[in-house]
């Protein structure tokens, strides 16, 4: 009996060690399942981690760039627009002469004014012989300087340049504005409605591309050779976008505002100067004098403050008003919404609206004019 007792004792002891060594090795395996899932959790977290990192780092270079982006922009429109009535460029550097297209009336009118203000003998250029001469006489006697006029008109092609070249010879011009400028039809129309069409093109094409192409071709070379010269090309807020019913107004000046940017960049390093204006509404016979307001300025405020800018921006709004304005319509009113269909068709409707009121301005104008 004692020895069978001692059989099953150790039978059950090997069993017992059986089951330890079973419970053992379960838990070992347990264990090891844990460590794997625990390890494929980190592992997890430390992925996830890392991207989320990338993805804070990008968020933040992005942001950063976005502020020093319009930080920079601040800081130069604050030179531009601020600083520049401050500390004024002499323009007396440039030359003793400055050259003004289209300078009987509006814009070139107050940019004549002003720059013999600024102490230059100034050169018109007009169609009109009578304008011309009024305009010189009231410069000569309001601030003294010598003023030459030369009768031109420019849409006639390239006939006039010679004349105006022979005339020109012997001045030692330091600035030259080109600023003559028309449109085709003096509203808003549709490119077919336009009033003789075929007549009527060519003219807006020769007066607003090639006066500025053959005044700048003619006048460049001397500056080059001096190392010195202002040339200032008016363009318009028009040709920032494409501009339904101003279709070729809007063609002319975007042409101008690549001219200009690209001379500037060909000649800024033999110490010539091209400046690009581009400004929205101001107050003259092509926008039939409409009443100066904040958003719109009067020829001789926009003068004073375009010549302002010079020596600090080769392209800019003029002012500082139009310059916020172009902020405003970039954001809120960009070229997809401008060419849509529902804004096309808006802006028919308020030529339609506005035509009889606007031809009412045109033949009053017509009237002080003669």
């Amino acid at each position: 009996m004692c020895g069978w007792n001692w059989i099953d004792r150790g039978r059950s002891l090997c069993v017992l060690k059986d089951g330890a060594r079973g419970r053992l090795k379960g838990a070992r395996a347990h264990s090891w399942s844990v460590l794997k899932r625990v390890s494929a959790n980190m592992a997890g977290a430390a992925e996830c981690g890392w991207f989320g990192s990338v993805l804070c780092f990008l968020g933040a270079a992005t942001a950063l760039c976005f502020l020093l982006k319009w930080s920079w922009r601040t800081w130069q429109a604050f030179q531009v627009y601020v600083l520049s009535t401050i500390w004024r460029t002499d323009l007396r550097k440039y030359g003793q002469w400055a050259v003004v297209t289209g300078s009987t009336a509006g814009i070139g009118r107050a940019y004549a004014f002003e720059l013999a203000r600024r102490g230059l003998d100034v050169v018109l250029i007009s169609r009109s012989q009578d304008k011309l001469r009024r305009v010189a006489d009231e410069i000569e006697s309001r601030y003294r300087r010598q003023t030459r006029v030369i009768q031109a008109d420019f849409s006639e092609g390239h006939s006039i340049y010679p004349a105006i070249e022979e005339q020109l010879k012997g001045l030692e011009i330091g600035i030259l504005v080109n600023n003559v400028g028309m449109n085709y039809a003096g509203m808003l129309v549709n490119f077919l409605d336009v009033p003789d069409p075929e007549k009527r093109i060519s003219e807006v094409i020769n007066c607003n591309i090639l006066s500025v192409t053959q005044m700048s071709r003619m006048i460049l070379p001397q500056m080059v050779e001096r190392r010195k010269g202002l040339i200032v090309n008016m363009s318009s807020e028009a040709g920032s976008q494409p501009q339904p019913m101003l279709t070729l107004y809007s063609a002319t000046k975007i042409c101008v505002t690549y001219f200009s940017r690209g001379l500037h960049a060909e000649y800024q390093s033999r110490g010539v100067t091209v400046q690009c204006l581009t400004p929205f509404i101001v107050s003259t016979n092509m926008t039939h004098n409409i009443e100066v307001n904040p958003l719109v300025k009067s020829a001789s405020s926009f003068a004073r403050d375009a010549l302002n800018t010079v020596g600090y921006s080769s392209f800019t709004s003029g002012c500082i008003t139009h310059a916020l304005q172009h902020v405003a319509l970039t954001i809120f009113f960009p070229g997809w919404l401008r060419l849509s269909p529902f804004c096309v068709r808006r802006v028919e409707k308020f030529a339609q609206e506005t035509k009889q009121k606007i031809e009412e301005r045109m033949a009053q104008s017509q009237k002080k004019q003669e």
